[in-house]
């Protein structure tokens, strides 16, 4: 089992910053693809950004590009979500996740197809 930590959410002023973390244990860490999604109250779970197991490949959601950045140290077992120029409808509860890397980069945008998740870190961006 792979064993996924996030930290690094809080309450922030709109147009603020802050960086999530996701510390990951128990199986080799670069054998994933990495994800991290969100979760609004009373909305369904969506996709923010993923990155490649190399950190080679990287995508995100419309509502986050140029405004996030994903990254990864697979030395530290963790992968980052850089948050700038926040807004208040990114309030939500993020989620990372894990996809083994045995599948395309192709599917990392794809909820359904990750085989590990954390218990979430929530984010209040307040106007």
């Amino acid at each position: 089992q792979l064993q996924l930590v996030e930290s690094g959410g809080g309450l922030v002023q709109s147009g603020g910053s802050l960086r999530l973390s996701c510390s990951a244990s128990g199986r080799t860490f670069s054998s994933y693809h990495m994800g991290w999604f969100r979760q609004a109250p009373g909305q369904e779970r969506e996709f923010v950004a993923a990155i490649g197991w190399s950190g080679g490949y990287t995508v995100y959601a419309d509502s986050v590009k140029g405004r996030f950045t994903i990254s990864r140290d697979n030395a530290k077992n963790t992968v980052y979500l850089q948050m700038n120029s926040l807004k208040p409808e990114d309030t939500a509860v993020y989620y990372c996740a894990a996809v083994d890397r045995g599948h395309t980069v192709a599917v990392v945008t794809t909820e359904r197809r990750y085989d590990y998740w954390g218990q979430g870190t929530q984010v209040t961006v307040s106007t």
